[in-house]
């Protein structure tokens, strides 16, 4: 039996209490495996399944340095986006998508917890800081009941801040609405993960948060590696591979450690300012989201799960950018009343979101996978609930996908949609290339042809 045979696709290593899923790789690959758009796969046998992300940044954007002037291919990034240059032809940019549900529609002040809520249900939320919350059911999770059966982990929730699931946080509506996007039924939010130490433990531990805490004590304990647990299953693997997938699982565990490593400096940096133990979240933000973006990476890569939503920074956040030369709160400044100083203050915050986006989908591009890159077999949305903060708009959001799609996507262009075309519709249609079929979802009004051309 050849060693293409003799592994089956999906591979994990084990070891004590650890279960580290392998990358995409030719050696295990069956000669038949079930493919097609139902799978969340899209090519023949064997093709590499379509991960679906989205990012949320907060508080919208300096729309006159976010959007492009041209239309089609041939575009230019303005200052905004300047930092996707290297990956630029990955991206797909959209003008003129809205969440009208982010709207009062009636209910008063309070665009900040609804454009959250809103952003990937397209439901109006109810206006309650009670426990009678209600919105929707979001894409991600709609999309996770129907690929997630194939994966660990049905979908991944990241974000940086660690918010409240009830109380007061917005004009009368609940902090369950302002700091979460993804809902698994109308009434329950899914709260992300803000650790980047908790959510790199969860990969390796097969879902189960006690054995992620358990694990996480013996390798204090005996001062390991998460690697450590799963050498010997390593090098009982490695003659099987062929010599480029020998060296795929090398640069593999090799991102693992690095990415482990990041965790524990960052760990230990926060701990001296902070003085708690034994786990805490870091103290400098750009480190932060690199971590929770890379945590994002390696469960795509691993296809522990093709679905994940990471909140970059809650709606309506305050949080100051001293670090580039930004002392004023974001959603202070936000509220500019088209004082010129205030909006290339709030560009530059925003440029500094897309730098770390660019620094996701940049490592994205450097996985090979099957025929392409993970990022070539993904679709990324990146945008806001809100377009201008000042004017708590929602209409014309910032918002652009990266990625192919596995060939479902036409990337490289700027595209503009019909005034009020509902983001839903954007939804609609990425539910289709994942094997999703339904004919509305939230406020949608059909599917949006325009991605593909």
């Amino acid at each position: 039996m050849s060693a293409r045979n003799s592994v089956p696709r999906r591979t994990f290593l084990k070891g004590l209490g650890t279960l580290m899923a392998l990358p995409m790789m030719e050696s295990l690959a069956p000669i038949s495996a079930a493919g097609g758009a139902a799978s969340g796969v899209t090519g023949g046998a064997g093709a590499a399944p379509v991960r679906v992300g989205f990012v949320y940044v907060p508080n919208g954007a300096n729309m006159a340095d976010w959007t492009p002037k041209q239309v089609g291919a041939d575009f230019d990034l303005p200052y905004i986006l300047e930092p996707l240059a290297s990956v630029k032809s990955e991206l797909c940019v959209f003008s003129g998508l809205t969440h009208d549900k982010a709207r009062p529609n009636g209910d008063g002040a309070g665009d900040h917890a609804r454009a959250s809520a809103a952003f990937l249900t397209g439901a109006q939320p109810r206006k309650t800081s009670g426990v009678d919350i209600h919105v929707g059911v979001s894409v991600d999770q709609v999309i996770g009941n129907r690929v997630g059966v194939q994966t660990p982990f049905r979908t991944l929730e990241l974000g940086i801040d660690r918010g409240q699931s009830s109380g007061n946080c917005d004009s009368g509506y609940s902090c369950a609405y302002q700091y979460n996007i993804s809902w698994r039924t109308p009434t329950s939010p899914v709260p992300p993960e803000t650790n980047p130490r908790l959510a790199f433990d969860r990969l390796f531990s097969n879902g189960d948060s006690f054995d992620s805490e358990e694990l996480r004590t013996r390798r204090q304990g005996y001062r390991k590696s998460i690697l450590d647990f799963v050498m010997e299953d390593a090098r009982t693997l490695n003659p099987k591979l062929g010599r480029t997938d020998q060296r795929k699982l090398d640069e593999y565990l090799t991102s693992v450690r690095d990415l482990e490593r990041r965790i524990e400096f960052t760990e230990k940096m926060s701990t001296e300012i902070s003085g708690k133990r034994p786990v805490v979240e870091p103290h400098d933000y750009t480190q932060h989201v690199r971590l929770m973006y890379d945590v994002m990476l390696l469960a795509f890569q691993t296809d522990s799960t093709r679905v994940a939503s990471f909140i970059v920074a809650h709606d309506g956040s305050n949080r100051p950018h001293p670090f580039i030369g930004v002392n004023e709160g974001h959603h202070d400044l936000s509220h500019h009343g088209n004082d010129p100083e205030k909006k290339a203050k709030i560009a530059k915050i925003n440029r500094f979101h897309a730098e770390q986006f660019a620094y996701f989908l940049d490592r994205m591009r450097s996985i090979r996978e099957g025929d392409g890159t993970l990022l070539d077999h993904s679709m990324i949305v990146y945008g806001s609930g809100i377009a201008d903060g000042d004017a708590h708009a929602h209409d014309n959001l910032p918002v652009l996908v990266a990625g192919r799609a596995g060939g479902g996507l036409t990337s490289g262009r700027h595209v503009r949609v019909p005034k009020e075309t509902p983001m839903t519709n954007l939804y609609l249609s990425m539910m289709e290339r994942m094997g999703v079929s339904m004919e509305r979802f939230g406020d949608s009004t059909g599917k949006l042809g325009q991605l593909t051309v």
